[in-house]
């Protein structure tokens, strides 16, 4: 099988199409919030950690499990560790999470692209600022124009997906990273230079760690985990699909340094933009679509051509970043089906597309006809999106550590990051890296799950 699997062409493909899965709205959607909820620069510096010390050695561990066995993430642990029921548990996982995140965050994908065409018409800049909260609010109320924008990010990203590996997602990922890079380092030149601007630098810069609790150390870790897509099939599967000459390590550490400078550099573009605005940091979830349309309304009338392209730009930076993690969770349940049943890749994206595009139309309507519908208090969205974020995605992630660190073997992991003893593994770095594996990760997971159901 693995002669016929294809793969990255190159290291650089490898790190893009990783980034871009890791890319996303979770960086410049629900980072900046995030950090304005939690202490600012007290909360970024936590998440550093977080990434460095524990995601980053999760994110090396599904690449590990997705290389090893060339196999689709349901597939990849029965074939190294046959009979293991937890290979089977971990295998209905990694279908069932990448559908479910896929089905919701289409609707919000389709908030982006609903409010870049309105940047692009001008209809934002035009927007007086009171009008800008109940616009947001009519929109996903509407019972037809999100559940139209939903089906149509979805089908712009099952169509890259249906193209393949090479065709599709990595060239859509080289063109679309360094875009996205631009764009938002752009927009931070943009939101530094505003009137009062100065006060959202120093909050993202100057740490007040008393606004640190249990509960921020285990958002951060939470933020960390939802950021890189770890515990959603998604790096299990883009590992099957990197080359035996490849540096997992190297590869694994630009792909989360990568997403670590683009979520400070959203951070950075949205914060200043917020202060600026006079606007709460901890607003909360509506933070992109409710405050930042505020923010270019309000100047619009001083300078509305200005104002424009900057809407543009931003609403393209947040689309896009929203497509690159959406083909990695739909490229999951397209590679399971074309494995496993022999369908081609188109037939088996029109398939994923049909069922994520049922599910998310009931997300949609869950702001609209069916809000009055809820399951323990939440609307549809809400609770798949707390489900996999709190439960799944964390499960997932416990047991792929667990299955490299106790299962896949101590010889067996040094094999597939030296490549076979071909490339040069430190003693040293592989035990502190084989100790943060066994013992450091399982136990910052375990805390989150105690955290999230208990403080």
């Amino acid at each position: 099988m693995e002669n016929k699997r294809e793969n990255f062409g190159s290291r650089l493909a490898v790190i893009f199409a990783m980034a871009g899965s890791a890319i996303g709205l979770g960086n410049i959607w629900r980072f900046p919030f995030m950090v304005g909820e939690h202490g600012g620069a007290a909360f970024i510096l936590i998440y550093i950690l977080a990434t460095l010390l524990v995601s980053l050695p999760v994110f090396i561990c599904e690449v590990t499990i997705g290389r090893r066995s060339r196999q689709t993430a349901y597939n990849a642990m029965p074939t190294l560790k046959p009979g293991l029921r937890l290979g089977r548990v971990a295998g209905f996982l990694s279908v069932l999470v990448p559908v479910v995140l896929a089905s919701y965050y289409s609707v919000i994908g389709g908030w982006s692209l609903e409010y870049f065409f309105q940047a692009a018409s001008g209809r934002i800049v035009r927007q007086s600022p009171a009008e800008v909260t109940t616009v947001f609010e009519t929109f996903i109320s509407s019972p037809w124009m999100p559940l139209t924008t939903h089906l149509l990010f979805l089908g712009i990203c099952a169509f890259i997906v249906a193209r393949g590996v090479k065709s599709g997602i990595e060239k859509f990922s080289k063109v679309s990273i360094p875009v996205l890079f631009f764009l938002i380092v752009g927009m931070l030149v943009y939101s530094v230079t505003l009137p009062g601007s100065a006060e959202g630098v120093r909050y993202m810069v100057h740490p007040d760690f008393s606004q640190i609790n249990a509960r921020s150390l285990a958002y951060a870790l939470g933020q960390s985990f939802y950021s890189l897509s770890l515990g959603a099939g998604a790096i299990v599967t883009y590992g099957s699909y990197v080359k035996k000459s490849e540096n997992i390590i190297v590869s694994s550490a630009a792909t989360a340094v990568s997403d670590l400078l683009f979520a400070i550099l959203a951070g950075l573009a949205v914060m200043p933009a917020v202060f600026a605005a006079g606007i709460e940091p901890g607003a909360g979830p509506g933070l992109v679509f409710q405050t930042i349309p505020f923010i270019f309304s309000s100047l619009g009338a001083n300078l509305p051509i200005i104002s424009t392209v900057c809407a543009i730009a931003f609403f393209l930076a947040i689309t896009v970043a929203a497509i690159t993690s959406e083909i990695s969770l739909l490229e999951v349940a397209v590679s399971y089906l074309h494995d496993k049943f022999g369908l081609s890749r188109v037939w088996s994206s029109v398939l994923v597309f049909v069922f994520c595009g049922l599910v998310g139309a009931l997300c949609s309507l869950s702001f609209g006809p069916l809000a009055a519908f809820k399951l323990s208090g939440m609307g549809l969205l809400d609770l798949f999106d707390w489900l996999c974020s709190n439960v799944l995605m964390l499960l997932l992630s416990l047991i792929s550590v667990i299955f490299v660190g106790f299962f896949l073997g101590k010889e067996n992991l040094r094999d597939e990051l030296s490549n076979g003893g071909t490339l040069p593994l430190g003693r040293g770095l592989f035990n502190i890296l084989y100790f943060a594996i066994k013992w450091v990760a399982p136990i910052a997971i375990a805390l989150i799950f105690i955290t999230n159901f208990i403080l």
